[in-house]
């Protein structure tokens, strides 16, 4: 594979240590994983991306599709 290949996925992993893992850190695993999972839905479908002119994913991935 080619070095842009994975740019989207490290950009993300990028964001979401970031955002939630090192301003929030958890006292066990469960508390992690229930932390990333509300993350995960607050990033696609809360917070506006730049790359996206400020849409949410899932706003624009109704846009577009």
């Amino acid at each position: 594979g080619r070095a842009l290949d994975n740019v989207w996925i490290e950009r993300f992993w990028r964001t979401l240590k970031r955002e939630y893992v090192y301003l929030q850190p958890a006292d066990n695993v469960n508390a992690l994983r229930e932390g990333l999972k509300k993350y995960i839905h607050y990033y696609n479908n809360s917070r506006g991306h730049s790359s996206l002119d400020d849409y949410k994913p899932s706003d624009f991935y109704e846009y577009v599709a």
